[in-house]
């Protein structure tokens, strides 16, 4: 055990300070977060040119160094050392609060390891502020951030949500967002969500509904930006596994192609749904 009196240490270590950025809008920089930057003795940036930008608007002359995925050893032992030798350093994502989906978490657990003091500053983040202005309850909440890529592994994290009475929070790339809610409807069911996109931008935009009719947005709504995904929790009913009983088999093949599956895998999983031989689905969808 370890107590660490944030403003009270000794000159022999420095300090690791996490320094939100605005996710869009640049007046949601804190005049804090500032003052840390400038009389940090080095930025940590994921992308120095993206921070840049930052300490170029706001006057801020602080060398800058990278530290990223790729280069997170190598970069986090030098960065430890030099706190190790009395220098502050201050953390930065591409936006909003670092550690969170980036690997700012593996620097703060080796200076906590080292016994130097870790000191975060509030700011912009993008999941909370998709939380409060999506109208679904914010007494409990769990933030999942990004779901796999492939169809396969983003349904077996899903499902382990299911019965999560906590509204849940995910990030999206906009190229994959289809692909994600369909599968979100799939396993969760036609739940009530809220997509953000843009946010604190000109063209910030909240999309509210059920997941049928935000899927429906998709085909005809502007997908561009960043996307935050709020869904309800578990309200203590599942849908049957039928839920696909409305469609006919090349719709309901259409559906998982649609979500970014291959004709193949496709008519595969729907002969596993409707229990029926592939050889009897592939003819259907292809034949007639």
């Amino acid at each position: 055990m370890r107590q660490q009196k944030s403003f009270v240490h000794g000159e022999e270590l420095g300090v690791l300070y996490l320094v939100p950025t605005p996710i869009g809008n640049l007046e949601d920089m804190t005049y804090r977060a500032v003052r840390i930057l400038e009389e940090a003795d080095l930025i940590a940036a994921e992308d120095t040119r993206q921070t840049k930008k930052i300490c170029h608007y706001f006057e801020i002359t602080t060398p800058l160094v990278s530290y990223h995925e790729h280069n997170r050893k190598e970069a986090g032992t030098k960065l430890i050392n030099e706190m190790k030798s009395g220098k502050k350093v201050a953390l930065v994502s591409d936006a909003g609060m670092p550690a969170i989906s980036d690997p700012g978490q593996e620097l703060v657990r080796e200076s906590i390891t080292e016994h130097i003091s870790v000191i975060p500053l509030p700011g912009a983040n993008a999941a909370l502020m998709s939380l409060v202005g999506s109208g679904l309850s914010t007494n409990s909440f769990q933030f999942v951030g990004f779901l796999p890529r492939h169809e396969k592994r983003r349904k077996e994290e899903l499902e382990k949500l299911i019965y999560q009475e906590a509204t849940l929070l995910f990030y999206e790339s906009p190229h994959r967002l289809k692909a994600t809610l369909t599968t979100m409807r799939d396993v969760l069911g036609n739940r009530p969500i809220s997509l953000c996109r843009e946010l604190t931008k000109k063209f910030e935009e909240y999309i509210r509904g059920t997941l049928d009719e935000v899927l429906e947005w998709t085909v005809t709504g502007q997908v561009k930006g960043e996307f935050c995904i709020v869904v309800e929790g578990f309200r203590g009913e599942v849908e049957a596994d039928d839920w696909w009983g409305a469609f006919t088999i090349n719709e309901h093949v259409d559906h998982y192609i649609a979500a970014g599956l291959t004709s193949k895998e496709a008519i595969k999983k729907v002969a596993l749904e409707r229990k029926q031989p592939k050889r009897e689905i592939y003819a259907s969808y292809h034949l007639n």
